[in-house]
C-alpha cells in the first residue's frame, strides 16, 4: 500500500489521471486441473507480459512497472491483487496499454481510480485505540490479541468514511520521515538511544526505499530527505564523531546513518514530542488529543458540509 500512497501523491502534484482495471481471475473460484507450483520450479525463466511491452520493473516494489517515453513521458502500472491502477502524463501509452492488456487478459475498465476498501457493519468509535489501556504486572508476557486492534480500527473507519488525508498540488516536493514511537519496537534495547538508533535506521531504510521508487520514476525533489527524531541524544551521538563505550554496541546503526547524512542524502531535525504527527498510529490518545493530530496532517472529510 505504500506504493499506492506514493501514486496518489504523485497523481495529485503532477495532476495525472488515474485509471483503474479489474482482472477476472476465475481460478479463485473454479477447479483446477492442471499441475500448480506452489514454488518456482527449477529453469523457470521469468518473462513478464509487461517486459514485452517494453516496461522497466522497479527494484523497489516488483508489481510496479514504468515506461519512459522518448518525450519524456512517463506510463506507470501497479498491480494490486486481481486490480490494476494506470497513471502517467503519456495518453497514447495509456490508451496502448490497455489495448494491450485486453488481449491478454480478461479485463474490464472500471474508469477513475476512487477506492480500494469497501463499508464493513460495525459499530462506529471516535478513535482507533483505546485511550485508557489497563495495566498491571504479568509473570507471563501476556500475548497481544492483534485482532482485537484490527477490529478497533474497523470500527474507527466506520464511523469516519470520508475522512482521509487530502493530497493536494504543492509548489515543492519534499521526502520526510517521522520516527515511531519507541515501545513499539519488537527489540531488546539496553537503553533509550540504542531503540531510537535501531528506529532511526528503519526510518531511513524507508526513505531509501522512497528514493529508489522515485529514482525509478525519474521523479526530483527539493533539497535531502528529512528525518525528523525526538530524541536530542540519538541527534548528537550521530553527529559526534567520538565512540562512547555506552554506544559501541550500535556502531553499525551509527555509522549507516552518519553515512548518509554526511552523502547529504538524508538530514536529522529535532521535534519535540508534542509535535510528534506519528503519535497518532502508535499510541492510544483521548479524543482531544487525537483530533488534534489529525487536523496537523491535514486530513479532511469530504462529507463535510463545511
Amino acid at each position: 500500500m505504500n506504493t499506492v500512497r506514493i501514486l496518489l501523491s504523485l497523481v495529485a502534484h503532477y495532476n495525472w489521471q488515474l485509471l483503474q482495471y479489474d482482472v477476472k481471475n476465475a481460478f479463485l473460484h473454479g477447479d483446477l486441473d492442471e499441475e500448480i507450483y506452489m514454488n518456482i520450479p527449477l529453469g523457470f525463466e521469468e518473462n513478464t507480459v509487461m517486459k514485452e511491452f517494453g516496461y522497466k520493473q522497479s527494484q523497489g516494489d516488483h508489481t510496479l512497472f514504468i515506461k519512459h517515453s522518448a518525450t519524456r513521458g512517463v506510463t506507470v502500472l501497479l498491480v494490486y491483487v486481481d486490480d490494476i491502477i494506470v497513471t502517467g502524463n503519456d495518453e497514447r501509452e495509456k490508451h496502448e496499454v490497455k489495448q494491450r492488456l485486453a488481449t491478454e487478459f480478461e479485463i474490464k475498465e472500471l474508469g477513475k481510480l476512487k477506492y480500494f476498501l469497501g463499508k464493513i457493519g460495525c459499530k462506529p468509535v471516535f478513535t482507533p485505540m483505546d485511550p485508557n489501556p489497563k495495566l498491571g504486572e504479568a509473570k507471563e508476557e501476556p500475548m497481544v490479541d492483534k485482532r482485537m486492534y484490527q477490529r478497533m480500527g474497523v470500527h474507527y473507519l466506520k464511523g469516519n468514511p470520508g475522512k482521509g488525508i487530502l493530497f493536494k498540488k504543492n509548489n515543492t516536493l519534499a521526502l520526510e520521515a517521522y520516527t515511531p514511537m519507541l515501545t513499539m519496537q519488537n527489540v531488546v534495547a539496553r537503553s533509550s538511544a540504542e531503540s531510537e538508533f535501531r528506529v532511526i535506521a528503519q526510518g531511513l531504510c524507508e526513505l531509501l526505499w522512497l528514493k529508489i521508487i522515485l529514482d525509478d520514476l525519474r521523479i526530483k525533489w527539493d533539497g535531502p530527505m528529512k528525518l525528523y527524531c525526538d530524541n536530542k541524544l540519538a541527534i548528537n551521538i550521530v553527529h559526534n564523531p567520538i565512540q562512547h563505550d555506552r554506544t559501541k554496541h550500535i556502531e553499525i546503526d551509527r555509522h549507516f546513518i552518519k553515512e548518509k547524512l554526511e552523502e547529504g542524502v538524508v538530514c536529522m531535525s529535532y521535534v519535540s514530542s508534542k509535535h510528534r504527527l506519528a503519535d497518532i498510529l502508535t499510541k492510544g490518545l483521548n479524543s482531544s488529543m487525537f483530533h488534534d493530530l489529525v487536523f496537523k496532517l491535514g486530513m479532511e472529510d469530504i462529507y463535510s458540509s463545511a
